[in-house]
């Protein structure tokens, strides 16, 4: 997918379905690793991120192969200890590779990923954590050769400058559960992704005490083995749909939408006067038809607080909530680099330090832009299914890293939205001619 383009103006109406969360799929993956059986995992999202996994998964040694459209089945009996560059830049989240090639081998060499466009994303609590364990850690050429002869558990401090890191709570716990002895993690992350990644290693038959809590035990066991698994629901996706309704003045029921996870943003919705109802289990509707959003302020924080992955898409909505409105960034404090091209579209938004001020006012326009990460690719466009007129998007290649075929979902519930190759582009779009 290179373009987008969208006529707004249309009001989202029926059912969308939420698809397997891609921060939960990816560990999961990489834990595979961890034992010579055979796991099969289920709900997995149709995603490029998934496939760069499965990628580094194969080069390392391992098995992978697609036995329907989102379940895949993984057998690791031999695997390699080095993670190449030409892999791992494809894609950040590689870095959990550290964490089960240290269990599985006790040795590695994992190439650094390199910087993100959404602000520094250090790795030196992952790398604090490992030495906790009885690692020895250079940087050699890039690579991050990690010696971790003999593994043994320890205690491990993972609270940061921003927070708990998630992926260095990823890493952690798959590093422990094979390590000799029993580990201690404080200020672990409680993700619902660090959780499903937990009930993933049980079934495996780690042991793991304090699951969905701050602080972990871990009792170090002698091997894994082979298991089934299905994926949580995304509650990234849910969300962006959730906010998709409320800007379209839409009537979505989001099925797949677990509540528990959403619990921040449906609390923003109830203080920002957008109607929702918890329907069941899993599923959450918004019917925003009738109703003026009123402008709010905005805090992101790790979980159980507003999720940064929101953070963009909730930008979007305030730009057409009349009123001021202020977003306060404490996950990645430079995460603003839709601004920029929403304000092309007609918004209203100033930038002081971490937080966006939005003087929201009702509409927006059409107009061509530019994506530059995956969320931001999600709210430019839900700007564009509110703006009237025609929104043309480019480098969409962000969007299918974390949302899998988001177009054809939008296109069932209303949405006019087609995506373009380069060849139908008009030649005056970047020009204005």
């Amino acid at each position: 997918m290179e373009t987008l383009r969208i006529k707004g103006g249309k009001p989202l109406k029926g059912r969308i379905k939420v698809s397997g969360a891609k921060n939960a799929a990816l560990p999961i993956f990489a834990a595979t690793l961890l034992t010579d059986q055979t796991c099969t995992i289920e709900n997995v999202p149709d995603l490029s991120d998934v496939h760069f996994m499965v990628e580094i998964l194969r080069y390392l040694g391992a098995e992978v192969e697609r036995k329907a459209p989102n379940t895949w089945q993984i057998t690791a009996k031999n695997v390699d200890s080095r993670a190449p560059y030409h892999l791992v830049r494809k894609m950040r989240a590689s870095v959990c590779l550290l964490g089960p090639l240290v269990g599985r081998l006790h040795h590695c060499q994992v190439s650094l990923p390199g910087g993100c466009i959404i602000g520094p994303r250090p790795i030196d609590l992952h790398l604090k954590g490992l030495t906790k364990l009885g690692c020895s850690i250079n940087i050699e050429k890039g690579y991050i050769c990690v010696d971790g002869h003999p593994l043994k558990g320890g205690n491990v401090f993972l609270g940061g400058r921003h927070g708990s890191t998630v992926t260095g709570t990823a890493n952690m716990i798959m590093a422990a559960v094979l390590a000799k002895g029993s580990t201690k993690i404080e200020s672990a992350a409680c993700e619902p992704e660090i959780i499903d990644l937990c009930h993933f290693l049980q079934k495996m038959g780690a042991h793991i005490e304090g699951v969905d809590s701050h602080n972990l035990k871990i009792e170090g066991v002698s091997q894994l083995k082979g298991c089934h698994h299905s994926i949580i629901n995304d509650r990234i996706e849910a969300g962006t749909f959730l906010i998709a309704s409320a800007i379209t003045k839409g009537d979505l029921i989001v099925e797949g939408a677990n509540c528990h996870h959403l619990s921040a943003l449906l609390d923003k919705f109830e203080e920002a006067s957008i109607p929702f109802d918890i329907e069941g289990q899993s599923s959450i509707r918004v019917n925003n038809g009738a109703d003026e959003c009123r402008p709010i302020d905005i805090i992101t924080l790790h979980y159980p607080g507003l999720a940064t992955d929101l953070q963009a898409q909730m930008c979007a909505l305030m730009a057409v909530t009349p009123g001021l409105s202020i977003i306060t960034e404490r996950v990645y404090p430079n995460r603003y680099m839709h601004v920029p091209e929403l304000q092309r579209m007609g918004a209203d938004i100033a930038i002081e330090g971490a937080s966006a001020i939005i003087n929201g006012k009702k509409g927006l326009l059409g107009a061509p832009v530019m994506a530059s990460d995956l969320r931001a690719s999600a709210a430019l466009v839900l700007a564009g299914l509110a703006a009237e007129g025609e929104t043309w998007i480019h480098r969409m290649y962000h969007l299918v890293r974390g949302y899998e075929h988001l177009d054809q979902k939008l296109k069932k519930v209303g949405a006019e939205i087609q995506s373009v190759s380069a060849e139908m582009v008009p030649d005056d779009l970047w020009t204005g001619q």
